[in-house]
């Protein structure tokens, strides 16, 4: 039987600490509806699912295309794409382990897939950035976490458990600051966001030399990129050690799965030239010496408002279809 429509678009989700964002996405990827709304609004997860559930419908009927959309992508931190849970989450306050994507599935009829961000924007990165055409590369997403998701041979590598590629919390120094996940010394708490911060704040408190964040009431890694474009020492110093610390994490990672590039996304990562030149430094100092020099240090080249849900949109064409609307 010839059928005698498409279904030639998709809904991508990015649901962040702060807010969760929402659009209807064609199958070139152009965005063709766009809404958002505060996550930290709906501490309970029930109101949350419920909320989301309900302005999806509604962008539908808005849109006219409730019969055209196939299916939903949802990029979320902590999400398991191998049991569609959301699986205790470090930085979001729904915590120990929800079905997120059978409740909305529930609620919307229509399938949903699920993955944390960095598989996302890899899957982002793959169809429509700066990685189409490599087979063997890794995401680095730089912003509250840090995040990774490797490409190997072509194929998400996603581990027995799901759980591939938690670079930020393998320990960087032993016994060294508590990091969320409960352990010491993890990769992401000396950078990511609030590491870069805290080594701002233990630099100013062990020297006395005047910088232009000392007088800023909250400090964060844009106002400290700020400083160091104004040429403030301080800033530069918090920027180049963190570079050091993620060069090295990098090293120990790329001397195991051999990348032919690291493509950094995230608001930190366009901190740029401030420490991620001091990171490819650091990286080629201490890489297993075969690859030294050989592995690419990229910027995603999708805009930041569209590489999650673009990425969810690459998510939501690859799960198997099922709907209540046909």
């Amino acid at each position: 039987m010839v059928e005698s429509s498409m279904k030639n678009k998709v809904f991508g989700v990015h649901i962040s600490l702060e807010r969760t964002i929402y659009a209807i996405v064609d199958i070139r990827g152009d965005i063709l509806a766009r809404d958002e709304f505060p996550s930290t609004d709906y501490p309970n997860i029930n109101d949350f699912v419920s909320v989301l559930s309900e302005r999806l419908v509604d962008m539908m009927l808005t849109n006219n295309c409730m019969e055209g959309i196939r299916s939903i992508g949802i990029s979320v931190s902590n999400a398991n794409p191998l049991t569609n849970c959301l699986e205790n989450a470090v930085n979001l306050p729904w915590k120990g382990v929800i079905p997120l994507a059978a409740m909305i599935r529930d609620r919307v009829g229509l399938a949903v897939a699920l993955a944390n961000k960095p598989h996302a924007r890899a899957m982002g990165e793959y169809v429509f950035g700066a990685a189409h055409g490599m087979r063997n590369f890794v995401i680095i997403s730089i912003g509250h976490g840090l995040g990774s998701f490797i490409f190997s041979n072509g194929i998400p590598y996603l581990g027995s458990d799901g759980y591939a590629g938690e670079v930020g919390h393998t320990m960087l120094y032993p016994h060294g600051r508590r990091c969320n996940c409960g352990n010491e010394g993890c990769l992401e708490v000396y950078t990511a966001a609030k590491g870069i911060v805290t080594t701002a704040q233990e630099l100013m408190a062990k020297r006395s030399e005047p910088s232009l964040m000392r007088d800023i009431e909250k400090l964060s890694p844009r106002k400290i990129v700020e400083c160091c474009e104004q040429g403030d020492a301080l800033a530069i110093e918090t920027m180049q050690l963190t570079g050091e610390h993620l060069g090295l994490g990098l090293a120990n990672y790329a001397s195991l799965v051999d990348p032919e590039a690291f493509i950094f996304t995230g608001g930190v990562a366009r901190g740029g030239k401030w420490f991620l030149d001091k990171t490819e430094e650091t990286y080629n100092k201490y890489v297993f010496n075969n690859t030294k020099g050989k592995t690419r240090f990229l910027l995603s080249s999708l805009e930041d408002k569209d590489h999650d849900l673009l990425g969810a949109s690459v998510l939501a064409w690859q799960v198997e279809e099922y709907s209540l609307f046909t």
